[in-house]
């Protein structure tokens, strides 16, 4: 069985700690790690050990029971809270189990509460940057328009359980060495709710609730991610006779842009350019965040080099003024096949930067800077008659 974690090292706050610490330092790892927010694999383990702590910790008697007996009396990792229906009632009857002492008999019966429903909303990329409003329908378990969810019959009421006389709950007493035993369950006549319908209503047989078809229009945000949740508070399932609903999760399914990559508010794009369009420069389109943009591209930009758009990007969830950036990400694309017009071009162009095929090594410098030399005594003009004139343009318009 796996070690379970101090619940003082979850929240990470001293033994010693007041309610304002603790509640300071709970609501900030909330925040971090949420589900809503933070879209981790162990995000929502994370969240429910934090939630799981603080419940323990901010609750004055179950503090000091977790105290004294550790996660032995706190029931964490269970299943199951011993503080809640089904368990210890307290510090109070944490004495009375241990000791014999007597058992309070006037607990409030268990309110039932609906399930959460998760609804998968699948949007297109550029919705997902600019923000949508979508019309939802799905089918769930509804509150009963007829007997209002108690489950009874128009015109008659639910009546207190005989069986544990409202209080949802069974207990066995029985002596032990050790005092008093009192095991707790809850009661099997009324599932937990305290009261039980004689009549049962004759559209929903007594559960309260019926299948129905919804229909919901969802928000969805500016900058919304693939795999993002939207919770919608209370739009769940409906509780058996008259319980608090559950909550709708609504989650997100973006489909991939067909040449961007995105991490967060930023967005990856590879350009693709020629030897000539690196070498001379260029006005190229760049996909961004609301479309394409033309770009200019620096003469002599290299390969592997990034240009970086800033503002281009994914609108930021938190901050709606705040907006990622777009890095284009250069990749110069060399030819793989010559025509016999476009080898020469790029011979001529090879021998006038000295590096011909019959070049020679680094070894060979000293000779090549001196013929570099006698080539600079020679007169402006005598130099420019041996340039091939036009060289530049016809590179530009054969290999491009």
């Amino acid at each position: 069985m796996a070690t379970q974690r101090d619940y003082y090292d979850i929240l990470g706050v001293p033994r010693g700690a007041g309610d304002d610490e603790i509640k300071r330092s709970f609501r900030k790892l909330a925040q971090q790690w949420h589900p809503d927010v933070n879209t981790s694999v162990e995000a929502d383990i994370r969240f429910k050990e934090i939630n799981e702590a603080y419940q323990i910790l901010s609750d004055p008697q179950r503090r000091q029971a977790y105290d004294m007996f550790g996660h032995s009396a706190s029931g964490a990792g269970q299943g199951f809270d011993p503080f809640a229906a089904g368990g210890f009632q307290g510090f109070g009857d944490l004495f009375d189990t241990l000791f014999g002492g007597a058992a309070g008999t006037g607990r409030r019966p268990r309110t039932p509460t609906g399930s959460d429903l998760r609804y998968d909303l699948r949007l297109t990329f550029a919705e997902s940057i600019s923000g949508t409003e979508k019309q939802i329908e799905f089918t769930s378990l509804a509150r009963c328009e007829t007997c209002g969810g108690d489950g009874a019959e128009p015109g008659t009421r639910p009546t207190t359980c005989p069986k544990c006389q409202g209080s949802g709950e069974l207990r066995n007493i029985r002596q032990t060495m050790l005092g008093q035993m009192i095991n707790v369950s809850i009661c099997d006549r009324c599932r937990g709710s305290g009261t039980i319908v004689e009549t049962p209503c004759h559209t929903c047989h007594g559960d309260g609730r019926v299948e129905r078809k919804r229909m919901l229009r969802v928000t969805v945000p500016a900058g919304i991610d693939d795999g993002h949740q939207i919770r919608l508070s209370a739009e769940g399932e409906a509780a058996p006779r008259g319980g608090a609903p559950g909550n709708l999760y609504v989650v997100a399914h973006v489909a991939a842009h067909p040449k961007l990559r995105r991490q967060d508010t930023e967005l990856f794009y590879d350009l693709s350019l020629s030897i000539t369009q690196a070498a001379l420069g260029a006005r190229v389109r760049v996909p961004t965040a609301d479309g394409e943009e033309v770009v200019d591209i620096r003469p002599g930009t290299q390969a592997g080099g990034e240009i970086r758009l800033r503002g281009r990007g994914v609108p930021n969830l938190r901050r709606a003024t705040s907006r990622g950036d777009v890095h284009v990400l250069v990749d110069v694309r060399v030819p793989s096949r010559l025509t016999s017009r476009q080898r020469d071009l790029l011979e001529q162009l090879a021998a006038e930067m000295g590096e011909g095929p019959d070049a020679e090594d680094v070894d060979a410098a000293p000779d090549a800077a001196v013929d570099g030399a006698a080539d600079a005594t020679r007169p402006k003009r005598a130099r420019r008659r041996a340039r091939r004139p036009g060289l530049r343009d016809r590179l530009r318009d054969v290999i491009s």
